[in-house]
C-alpha cells in the first residue's frame, strides 16, 4: 500500500465525515419540516381507511374522497378545540390564573384543609421542613409568575401554529391523494436492485402502523369513556373535556397516565374548592381516583396487550424495554415515537436481513 492510496483513503474518510456532519446539520435546520412530514404521514395513515371506504364502497372519485376525509378530520379537530374553551374559562375562574394572590390563597387553603383532615399541625410540618433546611412556608417559595409568562408565550406560539397547521394539511392532502408519493420520493435514493424490498417494507409498515394508530385511538376512547363516567358521577363540571384531556396524556407511555391522573384529581379538587374538605373534596377525589385505577387496569391488561400483539406484532415486555430505552435516549418525544420507529426498523430488517439468525428470531411474528 503506497502513500497515494493511504492519502486517498484518508481524504475519503474525511469527506464521509464532513458529509455526515452536513447532513445532520441540514436535518437539524429543517426539523420543523420533518415534524410536519411526520404528522402528515400519521394523519394520512389514519385517513387512508376512510378514503378507501368512500372510494370503494360509495364510489367517490379519489380527489372527492380525499377532500371529504380532510373535512371530516378538520371537523373533529375543530370540535375538540371548541370543547376546551369552556374548560379554560371555568378553570381560569376556579384557579384564578390571572390573580396570583388568589391562586396562592386557594392552594394554601387546600393545604391547610389537608393538614387538618390528617390531624397534622402546621407547626409539626414547619419543624420537619426546617430540619430538612427547606423554607418555612412550602408555598412561600412557589413562584407563580411563570403562568402569565407562559400564556404570553403560548399566544406567540399560536401565531406560528396556523402556518404549521396549513403545512400539515397541505402535505396530508397529497399523501392521501397519492398514496405512493412518499414511497416514490424515498425510492429516488435507493439502488434499483433494492427497490422491490423497500416497496414491500413500506407497504408492511403502512399496514402495521395503520392498525397501531387505530388501536391507539381505541385505547384513548376506552379511557375517555371510563374517565367521563367517573367525573360525571362525582358531578365535576366540564367532565367530558377534562376526561378527554387526561385520556390524551396516555399517548405518552407510562409517564402520561401519571400526568393525566394527577391533572384529573387536581381539577376535581379545585372544582369544589369552596366545599368542606373532609366531607366533599376528599371523597370526590377518591371516587375519581378509583375511576382512574379502573381505567388503567383495563388499559394495562386489555388495551395495550391487544394493540401490541395484533397491530405491531410485538410482545408487551419487548415494547416496554424499547420505550424505556428510547425515553432515556431522547426523552418524552422518544417514548412517543418508540413503537412506530421500532416497528419500522423490524420490518426493514426482515426484508433486507432475512437470513440473519438474530433477525429471524426478532421478526418471527411479522
Amino acid at each position: 500500500m503506497n502513500s497515494k492510496t493511504i492519502a486517498n483513503g484518508i481524504l475519503r474518510a474525511v469527506a464521509i465525515m464532513v458529509g455526515a456532519v452536513l447532513i445532520c446539520w441540514f436535518f437539524y435546520k429543517i426539523q420543523s419540516v420533518l415534524a410536519y412530514l411526520a404528522i402528515a404521514a400519521v394523519l394520512a395513515l389514519l385517513g387512508r381507511p376512510i378514503v378507501r371506504f368512500l372510494r370503494n364502497r360509495l364510489r367517490f372519485p379519489n380527489t372527492l374522497a380525499v377532500v371529504v376525509t380532510m373535512l371530516f378530520m378538520l371537523a373533529i379537530f375543530a370540535g375538540i378545540l371548541a370543547l376546551f374553551i369552556p374548560l379554560i374559562a371555568e378553570q381560569s375562574k376556579n384557579l384564578s390564573l390571572l390573580d396570583m394572590e388568589a391562586l396562592k390563597n386557594d392552594l394554601n387553603r387546600l393545604y391547610l384543609q389537608t393538614l387538618e383532615y390528617f390531624g397534622a399541625s402546621t407547626r409539626s410540618v414547619n419543624d420537619m421542613i426546617n430540619e430538612s433546611k427547606i423554607e418555612e412556608n412550602v408555598l412561600k417559595g412557589l413562584d407563580l409568575k411563570f403562568i402569565p409568562n407562559f400564556i404570553n408565550s403560548f399566544v406567540n406560539v399560536l401565531s406560528n401554529f396556523s402556518i404549521g397547521l396549513f403545512s400539515v394539511l397541505f402535505i396530508s392532502f397529497f399523501f392521501l391523494k397519492d398514496s405512493k408519493l412518499m414511497q416514490n420520493g424515498i425510492l429516488t435514493f435507493v439502488p434499483n436492485d433494492k427497490e422491490s424490498n423497500l416497496v414491500k417494507s413500506i407497504d408492511k409498515i403502512n399496514n402495521l402502523l395503520s392498525r397501531y394508530f387505530a388501536g391507539i385511538l381505541l385505547q384513548l376512547f376506552i379511557l375517555f369513556v371510563i374517565y367521563t363516567i367517573s367525573l360525571l358521577i362525582v358531578g365535576v363540571e366540564n367532565a367530558i373535556v377534562i376526561a378527554f384531556l387526561c385520556a390524551l396524556f396516555n399517548i405518552i407511555p407510562y409517564i402520561g397516565p401519571i400526568i393525566g391522573g394527577v391533572t384529573m384529581v387536581l381539577l376535581t379538587m379545585t372544582t369544589f374548592i369552596d366545599a368542606d374538605f373532609s366531607s366533599v373534596i376528599l371523597p370526590k377525589a377518591m371516587y375519581v381516583l378509583i375511576g382512574l385505577t379502573v381505567g388503567q387496569l383495563i388499559d394495562n391488561f386489555f388495551s395495550q396487550p391487544f394493540i401490541f400483539s395484533t397491530s405491531v406484532k410485538s410482545h408487551p415486555l419487548e415494547i416496554f424495554l424499547v420505550i424505556i430505552i428510547a425515553g432515556l435516549l431522547f426523552g418524552v418525544v422518544g417514548m412517543v415515537v418508540a413503537v412506530p420507529g421500532y416497528t419500522a426498523i423490524k420490518v426493514i430488517l426482515k426484508e433486507f436481513l432475512a437470513e440473519n439468525a438474530f433477525v429471524k428470531k426478532l421478526t418471527k411474528n411479522l
